[in-house]
C-alpha cells in the first residue's frame, strides 16, 4: 500500500508538470544562492523564474528541510 504524499511535497508533481523541470533541478538552483533568507530564496524563485508563491515556498520549505541540518 503506498502512502499518500502530505506537506510541500505534495506539490512536486504539479510543479515539475508546469514548469517542465524536475525538482532536483531546483534544488540545485537554490543551493547555488548561498546565504539567502526563506522568503528571498521564494521572491528569487518567482521573480527569476516565473513561480507562483505556493509552489516556491514549497520547494523552499522542503529545500530548507534537508540542507540546512
Amino acid at each position: 500500500m503506498t502512502e499518500k504524499v502530505k506537506g510541500p511535497k505534495s506539490y512536486f508533481p504539479s510543479i515539475e508538470a508546469k514548469y517542465g523541470k524536475p525538482i532536483d533541478y531546483w534544488m540545485k538552483l537554490l543551493k547555488k544562492q548561498k546565504g539567502l533568507k526563506h522568503m528571498e530564496l521564494v521572491e528569487f524563485l518567482k521573480t527569476e523564474h516565473g513561480m507562483g508563491h505556493g509552489h516556491a515556498n514549497a520547494i523552499v520549505m522542503v529545500f530548507r528541510a534537508e540542507n540546512e541540518k
